[in-house]
């Protein structure tokens, strides 16, 4: 059993923004690339299961964003598993020893072939999970609400991950596209949670319904046309609170 992982990187340009800060979207990307990397060590990935990984739901706190160049190094364990998901614990540090981010995530094993999840208990899946003590709680659901404003977004190839859905990295391109560079340049996100409702796919429209709060809280909740009583299907919600200022 390997309780923990850890990856270092140097963070290439293309993964920062116009004002030199890791990407949101490179951040997670970066976390589920160690995530998977642990999970072929335990003998959990694809090849070994043949059950796909999905994240549900995270939550990102963050203390700094590395600029390109900077070498960081993540580290990630599991937690324990509930009856539905494999949480999972992962922290980043630059070269300093300095934290820089944590996230937790809820992981869920997918059958690729009916795209249905498959419970902890019937996937024969086992991932022993540690408690450190210094693990975020697992975030709250994220109820809908209603918000001022509304964009509408189409899923491109370009989103896709080897699951054939939109990769969960890429929301937080869209989260970050509804504001301009006016705002990023004076503002830096201090935390964020996102939960995935269901999957949204190539070509697929969608409609962003958000707002901005004076406090810095950019909410957000995405869905598509459905048959249920409110006319809609969620898709996923999201918050973020931005630290006025660079950090």
């Amino acid at each position: 059993m390997l309780p923990y992982y850890q990856k270092s990187f140097t963070i290439p340009t293309f993964a920062t923004d116009r004002f030199n800060r890791l990407k949101c979207s490179y951040l997670l990307g970066l976390a589920q690339e160690v995530a998977g990397d642990h999970s072929a060590l335990l003998k959990a990935d694809f090849a070994n299961t043949h059950l796909y990984w999905v994240i549900t739901r995270q939550q990102v706190q963050i203390s700094r964003l590395p600029a390109a160049g900077e070498t960081i190094t993540l580290e990630t364990w599991p937690m324990p598993t509930t009856r539905v998901a494999y949480p999972r614990s992962t922290i980043a540090y630059d070269q300093q020893g300095n934290e820089l981010f944590r996230s937790i995530s809820l992981w869920v094993l997918m059958d690729p072939e009916s795209r249905a999840m498959v419970l902890p208990g019937k996937s024969g899946v086992l991932v022993e999970g540690t408690l450190r003590g210094n693990e975020l709680a697992v975030p709250g659901s994220l109820p809908p609400g209603k918000l001022q404003n509304m964009t509408m977004r189409t899923v491109c190839y370009t989103e896709l991950d080897v699951n054939g859905h939109m990769n969960n990295a890429r929301y937080l391109d869209w989260l970050d596209d509804l504001l301009d560079a006016s705002f990023h340049s004076c503002h830096t996100p201090r935390e964020f949670t996102v939960c995935y409702l269901s999957e949204a796919r190539e070509g697929e429209t969608v409609a962003l319904n958000w707002e901005l709060n004076p406090d810095g809280v950019l909410r957000l909740d995405a869905s598509r046309p459905g048959d249920n009583a409110s006319g809609h299907q969620r898709v996923f919600a999201a918050q973020v609170l931005f630290d006025s200022g660079v950090l």
